[in-house]
């Protein structure tokens, strides 16, 4: 299925779920025809946009006055910036402004801001009023290509990443690339990750495209606007096919699981560790357990970190600053990933570059002994 379309600079991802079938929108100025975009698609004429303290002050103002043109009266949520946001008390927050704004079901949510904006927004979203309409508008990269696309919501618990959420598919994703050139190199680093992501799961020509044009997608115009919407488009195919995660799209968490722990071994201090980083030494650790289970080749998990080191995004624990604690307490995490089945460890591993699979009652014994073999 290819469902990208393209008018002028801007790409269309079309994500064809029935009565929930949306558009992803991709390409520079989207921010400035957002009201436009979401008066042509939605019957309400009110939104509640919840954003953060860094994103605020670049596109609020904007947003809003887009918003206006279009009909649309707005009210601002404001949220402290990072992953500690996604809590149940700013999610409270968000849904008392959002209540206090008298959004109702035919009016939207709006997301302005990376992932975690995201999906704490998405999750006020599905059970305000027990749901209302919902738009993203993604300002990170990582959430362009990822979080933006699938309606998987939620916030952290104390127990792990991610674990208490509901599924709410988005109304409209704009992504505007114009908003990449204001993130800082890490950032722009950590969402090319998951970038990288779609080619090692099923698409190994993508992952060879990247590994000879990286340069050109960092160095933003169309090469980006095509590596994002490849992105989308492969995420977009794995949705349609099972939209709950109940086979193939636990494929997407390549490298999550790792990932995952890693997040919860820093307490999900990003001046350590951001998710994107966290997945990138996660992908590394999948292809090196497969090749430990003589699944893959050694080959293959040395062509992943070569490519991802080149970018400039850590491959190794040891490459997280500061202590991590012992293998485990990682072990723990995993254990309470959400991936877990009737107490059954599952990863995704691979056979070689874009040959992942689902691997069911995966040997604790043999990850907590890889675990203990790769820490610093």
């Amino acid at each position: 299925m290819n469902a990208i379309s393209s008018a002028s600079s801007v790409q269309t991802v079309h994500v064809p779920l029935g009565e929930r079938a949306y558009d992803i929108l991709i390409g520079p100025g989207l921010i400035a025809r957002a009201g436009a975009e979401i008066a042509s698609r939605l019957k309400g004429r009110k939104a509640a946009v919840i954003t953060d303290k860094n994103v605020a002050p670049l596109y609020l103002k904007a947003l809003v006055a887009s918003l206006d043109q279009a009909g649309i009266a707005s009210a601002a949520v404001v949220l402290p910036a990072g992953e500690k946001t996604k809590s149940f008390e700013h999610l409270m927050t968000a849904c008392d402004k959002v209540l206090e704004a008298r959004v109702e079901r035919n009016d939207c949510v709006i997301a302005l801001g990376g992932g975690v904006i995201g999906d704490l927004s998405g999750f006020a979203a599905g059970i305000v009023r027990r749901g209302v309409r919902f738009v993203q508008v993604p300002t990170s990269l990582l959430s362009q290509v990822d979080s933006s696309v699938g309606g998987k919501t939620g916030i952290n618990s104390r127990h792990g990443k991610n674990l208490i959420g509901v599924f709410h598919q988005p109304d409209l994703v704009l992504a505007d690339t114009d908003v990449l050139n204001t993130l800082s190199e890490r950032e722009f680093r950590a969402g090319y990750a998951e970038v990288a992501k779609y080619g090692l799961i099923d698409k190994p020509n993508f992952f060879a495209w990247l590994e000879a044009n990286w340069t050109s997608v960092f160095a933003g115009g169309s090469a980006r606007i095509e590596a994002i919407a490849a992105s989308c488009q492969a995420k977009a195919d794995v949705v349609v096919a099972d939209e709950r995660e109940n086979g193939p799209r636990a494929l997407l968490n390549l490298g999550h699981t790792f990932g995952h722990a890693l997040e919860a071994a820093t307490a999900y201090d990003s001046s350590r560790l951001v998710h994107g980083e966290g997945v990138s030494i996660g992908m590394v650790l999948a292809h090196e357990f497969s090749a430990r289970m003589n699944l893959a080749s050694p080959d293959d998990a040395r062509r992943v970190e070569r490519h991802l080191k080149e970018v400039g995004l850590p491959t190794r624990m040891a490459d997280i600053p500061g202590e991590l604690p012992p293998a485990e307490t990682l072990m723990d995490a995993i254990a309470q990933d959400k991936k877990v089945k009737s107490g059954k460890l599952t990863f995704i591993l691979t056979r070689g570059i874009g040959q992942s699979f689902v691997a069911d009652d995966v040997p604790a014994s043999e990850v907590i002994s890889f675990l203990r073999e790769k820490h610093p």
